[in-house]
């Protein structure tokens, strides 16, 4: 959200600035949010690249099947209580390894500033300031963006509209040009093609030509065989399921040209919203499907 959008509304504005005093950032600068953004994003894939994960996880998947090579390894029957005792202990030194590096993903998650940009996002959206793309991992969610996110945006209760100034009646041209000349244009929110709208609808569609296709290279395969091996004739009558996978294998290629096209319409789409909102336009919020295409594209 650009700091255009934030002081376009004096409550959210002075709110902003009340958080920013807190955390000493001022949210209405875009470098500043876009620079500790980029800093909090790169710490936190730095956290999870820490050793103490995937070590943790290894430890603890080699006590939970240590048990399992008893079997395999008549040997480790007369160490039976010591196998058990070091399989115990890895599992505890495994799950103590994970939850460490949990947590310090978690306060580096938590961090004060980037906190200080959810409760003004939060804000934001309860004074009808739609947020049009939240990232996953600004929430602590998954690339996906699955799941509620360990730091989620905070709700608050929806605040009315600000009421509107009473006009002047009585004032002089000089100032009625003057405040004209203040009053902001307002930036045109830019419209949604159809193109886009129909890549939301058909974006998760698909994806089944090719192992289709291969199953009835397969079947047709497999009943040429069998007729061949026991004699009957009809069997080969599964060949004409080649050239119905050759079909099914070119309208998925025209599929997929197609819903690359749209995919081209749609991430032009969210570019110009992205304009939009810099220029101080309140988008609004992006469909699943063109929130995981810019994530995506980023």
């Amino acid at each position: 959200m650009s700091g255009t959008v934030l002081r376009s509304d004096a409550r959210v504005r002075e709110a902003a600035g009340d958080i920013g005093l807190r955390y000493g950032v001022d949210y209405t600068d875009d470098a500043a949010v876009t620079a500790l953004l980029a800093e909090r994003r790169k710490a936190l894939a730095a956290e999870q690249r820490r050793p103490a994960a995937w070590l943790g996880l290894l430890t603890l998947m080699a006590g939970m099947f240590l048990p399992f090579g008893i079997p395999l390894a008549p040997a480790l029957d007369a160490h039976l209580f010591a196998v058990l005792g070091a399989a115990a202990s890895l599992t505890v030194i495994g799950v103590a390894l994970l939850v460490h590096a949990r947590t310090q993903w978690k306060r580096t998650l938590r961090h004060g500033p980037l906190d200080g940009y959810r409760e003004v996002l939060g804000i934001a959206r309860a004074h009808g300031i739609p947020l049009a793309h939240i990232p996953p991992w600004l929430e602590g969610q998954t690339t996906s963006g699955g799941g509620k996110g360990a730091a989620p945006i905070p709700t608050y209760p929806p605040v009315a509209p600000a009421p509107e100034a009473p006009a002047e009646t009585a004032t002089a041209p000089s100032a009625t040009a003057t405040a004209w000349a203040s009053v902001p244009v307002p930036v045109p929110v830019p419209p949604k093609p159809w193109a886009v709208s129909y890549y939301e609808q058909t974006a998760d569609a698909g994806g089944w030509h090719d192992e289709t296709g291969w199953l009835l290279i397969l079947a047709g395969a497999g009943g040429a065989t069998w007729a061949a091996t026991v004699g009957t004739a009809a069997g080969y009558a599964a060949l004409l399921l080649v050239p119905l996978a050759i079909w099914v294998w070119l309208a998925g290629r025209r599929q997929g040209r197609e819903k690359e096209e749209l995919r081209e319409e749609a991430l032009k789409y969210v570019k110009e919203l992205e304009a939009a909102q810099a220029a101080g336009a309140r988008v609004p919020e992006l469909s699943p499907q063109l929130r995981a295409l810019l994530d995506d594209h980023h």
